[in-house]
């Protein structure tokens, strides 16, 4: 608004002084102005950029707990598993045990029956 103002102020004798400085202030108010504008522009759009990716991530967060929550039931499944034939193996054993206690080498070293290794060898396979 000034700047068109100072181009019209030559027709007033008594401000006619002022105008050069009023056109060069109005034009850098001008140019001011539209850069800043220009800059806020610019901050909103990364704004709603933000909220989006934002959004995004929330959505992402959710999927993932319940990917997780599945995931651990599988897993407390495999454990349960484990678990039981690890009871089976250990039943095996004590039931073995009683057979071969009385069994000793000369010497006091104790012979390992082949059912011990076996039972051992099974408990350390992974169930498929």
């Amino acid at each position: 608004m000034l700047t068109i103002t100072a181009f019209f102020i030559e027709r007033i004798p008594v401000i006619n002084q002022y105008r050069l400085p009023a056109q060069v202030l109005g034009i850098a108010l001008l140019v001011l102005g539209v850069y800043f504008r220009g800059g806020y522009a610019v901050e909103m759009q990364w704004r709603e950029r933000v909220a989006e990716v934002e959004a995004k991530l929330a959505e992402t967060q959710k999927q993932s707990a319940a990917a997780n929550a599945a995931l651990a039931k599988k897993s407390q499944a495999k454990v349960r598993v484990i678990q039981g034939r690890t009871q089976i193996v250990r039943q095996y054993i004590d039931r073995e045990v009683v057979r071969y206690d009385t069994r000793f080498a000369p010497g006091g070293v104790c012979e390992i029956p082949r059912e011990f290794v076996k039972a051992h060898n099974s408990a350390a396979e992974t169930p498929k």
